[in-house]
């Protein structure tokens, strides 16, 4: 497999950090989208391949920064991980709108709109890969406290259905992979006593893989990746 074009969103720590250690390692090129690029301009040190860019991708600003790197560098995509995600931990009563346009800005809104802004450098056989939640699988077992959160992982599958069928002539691929508990930062300072049976780096080397190859076989599917409950 040649060197692929790859945008990751989220990669200051966690499952987006790992994911962009395994794809330079690969010898792949990754635009790697972040609020925080301390961590990763010390890897772009070791890895020439690797470009990071500090970004805030739920404003106009931060997507018109991604938007001008792709077309002075690189003129088109192979591969967008949407890996960027907040969660929220709080009972639905207490959970405010203002809460849920938080949670829906960085889950849905940015996937949405970056998605949109790149559609133009997406080319035959590209492949869009969102990170959801087994919490957004209809009929999976849920957690309190999490409404605003897994609502919004729920809205990105059906988001990804939905835009696999708008783009299928185009060959354009994309898919969802809702992940069960992984051992994270963001997942600690929600359920400070849980501890998942997966780590970040396994869970990365997974989603890499898939990213990579699972086109080849998926299309507007959303595929429950998790060994435990949920």
């Amino acid at each position: 497999m040649g060197s692929k074009r790859i945008i990751v969103t989220g990669c200051s720590r966690g499952i987006g950090l790992e994911l962009v250690k395994h794809l330079v390692s690969q010898g792949h090129e990754v635009l790697a989208l972040s609020r925080n690029v301390d961590g990763l301009k010390t890897l772009a040190e070791l890895h020439k391949g690797l470009h990071p860019l500090q970004t805030e991708i739920t404003e106009t600003e931060g997507l018109d920064a991604v938007e001008r790197f792709v077309k002075a560098f690189w003129g088109e995509i192979d591969v967008l991980i949407h890996n960027a995600g907040t969660l929220m931990h709080k009972p639905f009563k207490e959970t405010t709108l203002e809460d849920f346009i938080k949670v829906y800005q960085v889950n849905v809104f940015a996937v949405a709109e970056l998605t949109r802004r790149l559609e133009q450098y997406f080319k035959l056989g590209s492949h869009v890969v969102a990170i959801s939640s087994m919490g957004g699988v209809q009929g999976s077992l849920k957690f309190a406290g999490l409404s605003a959160y897994s609502s919004s992982k729920a809205a990105i599958i059906t988001l990804m259905e939905l835009l696999a069928e708008e783009y299928k002539d185009k060959g354009i691929s994309f898919n969802t992979l809702a992940l069960g508990a992984v051992q994270t930062e963001m997942l600690k300072e929600a359920f400070p006593d849980y501890l998942a049976p997966t780590t970040a780096s396994e869970m990365a080397e997974y989603i890499a893989d898939f990213s990579l190859k699972g086109n080849k076989v998926y299309n507007g599917k959303v595929l429950q990746v998790s060994n435990s409950t949920p």
